[in-house]
């Protein structure tokens, strides 16, 4: 799985702590494994996101992808759930 950052993904990964920064490459790793690992938690978003999807990164933080094509996914942020759908 090719995996491409958006502009905005990573700006908001520069500005987290070096622990979660390690957390999102090692879920970036099993992710670009398998896109639908259960530890992931993938589900589809509604409202703003409509068309997009999330994965857990920690407790709290999730990380917001959309799918180009079948070998290719654009991550377009990276944020505290209660930033993100807020």
């Amino acid at each position: 799985m090719k995996i491409v950052f958006h502009k905005n993904f990573d700006k908001q990964y520069n500005k987290l702590r070096m622990e979660q920064k390690k957390r999102v490459k090692e879920r970036l790793f099993l992710f670009s494994e398998n896109p639908y690992h259960p530890v992931l938690g993938s589900h589809p978003l509604k409202g703003k996101y409509l068309g997009y999807r999330s994965i857990n990164v920690t407790g709290d933080l999730r990380a917001v992808y959309k799918f180009v094509d079948s070998n290719r996914c654009i991550f377009v942020a990276v944020d505290t759930h209660s930033n993100l759908y807020s």
